[in-house]
């Protein structure tokens, strides 16, 4: 127990700022600094006051730091439907950094991610003393520009806008994701991949449909037409069932792990084995994805390094005070598991 804590609740004190210098032999000015990550503070130093604070078991006062530096240290996301995977996941990751910064996070829906909504709802977050807004909006369609620098919007970073305004945008890159899929399915040996894609109004959806496409005409493979669902299982499974009604399908690409999951149950009542019959590719690389019956091969998206990327690009437009307009571009990764296989001869 250390040396500010009395006995018992009643005589309990909270230790202070003035305590850990104490203890760390350095001024409150230097706590403050470390505090604050400050970088004009030797690593040695650093490490006396970080031990100290753990020694003591102080806490912050994130409050009074807000105060100090004129921000509440509070970030806004605004997104629109956290029951799906993607949106969720990515959720997960800004959540993650912004508590490794310090911040907390404050959440807002879009119902109808315009350009009117999208900015009302940026507004509604600063007025709930945002210091910025993270825009997760994959939908395509028109959103306010000029980078939250604008008099009626705060700063802003978006992942996986279809419309990126002047703002930094944090995304991973799907079409090449499209590309890894259906390259993967020709060099076992098919003629063809067929798709059954997500919704056309999403971005995501479209550009897997792009690359998808593209790597077929590379290949000088025939394009069959597309199947559309809406990123649920059930819709994956209709669209299986109608799609299977083609003869000579062997290799499938579906847009997201859960329609795929839909497809293998069409397949099952349809009495085709996975790979045997025909091959399979997701996308996403959901946690159960390995425990699928056969385990997924799928496209893999790293959500936590996304959400880290939004939260460090929209601190530096806080911080900075100044429009960036930067496009990050992660790449995917194909995860091969025991859904795919070369077709019968």
């Amino acid at each position: 127990m250390n040396d500010v804590v009395g006995g018992g609740v009643a005589g309990y004190r909270a230790p202070t700022l003035t305590d850990v210098a104490k203890l760390a032999g350095v001024s409150t000015m230097t706590v403050s600094r470390v505090i604050n990550g400050h970088a004009k503070v030797a690593a040695e130093t650093r490490e006396r006051v970080m031990v100290a604070m753990d020694s003591l078991d102080y806490r912050p006062n994130m409050m009074a730091r807000g105060l100090a530096s004129g921000r509440s240290r509070s970030i806004g996301v605004l997104t629109v439907d956290t029951t799906l995977y993607g949106p969720r996941a990515a959720l997960r990751g800004i959540e993650g950094a912004a508590r490794e910064r310090g911040y907390s996070v404050t959440i807002a829906h879009l119902s109808d991610p315009d350009r009117t909504a999208v900015s009302q709802g940026a507004n509604l977050l600063r007025s709930r003393s945002s210091d910025g807004v993270i825009l997760l909006q994959p939908l395509i369609s028109e959103v306010p520009r000029n980078g939250g620098r604008h008099a009626d919007l705060p700063p802003m970073v978006a992942i996986h806008a279809g419309t990126p305004g002047d703002y930094p945008v944090v995304s991973v890159d799907q079409r090449l994701g499209a590309k890894l899929a259906t390259n993967h399915l020709l060099d076992l040996g098919h003629t063809t991949v067929w798709h059954i894609a997500g919704p056309s109004q999403w971005y995501e959806g479209l550009e897997r449909v792009l690359g998808w496409q593209e790597a077929l005409h590379t290949a000088g493979a025939d394009v069959p037409p597309v199947a559309h669902g809406d990123w649920s299982a059930a819709s994956g499974y209709a669209s299986a069932k109608e799609l299977l009604k083609n003869p000579g399908v062997t290799a499938i690409f579906v847009a997201n792990d859960s329609m795929a999951l839909g497809t293998l149950h069409a397949m099952h009542e349809l009495g085709l084995r996975c790979p045997e019959d025909v091959s399979l590719v997701g996308f996403d690389d959901y946690p159960e994805a390995a425990f699928f019956s056969p385990g997924l091969t799928t496209i893999r998206q790293d959500f936590d390094e996304i959400g880290q990327l939004a939260v460090e690009l929209l601190l530096q437009v806080i911080e900075d005070g100044a429009p960036r307009t930067q496009h990050v571009v992660l790449p995917p990764e194909l995860i091969v598991r025991a859904s795919t296989a070369p077709p019968r001869s």
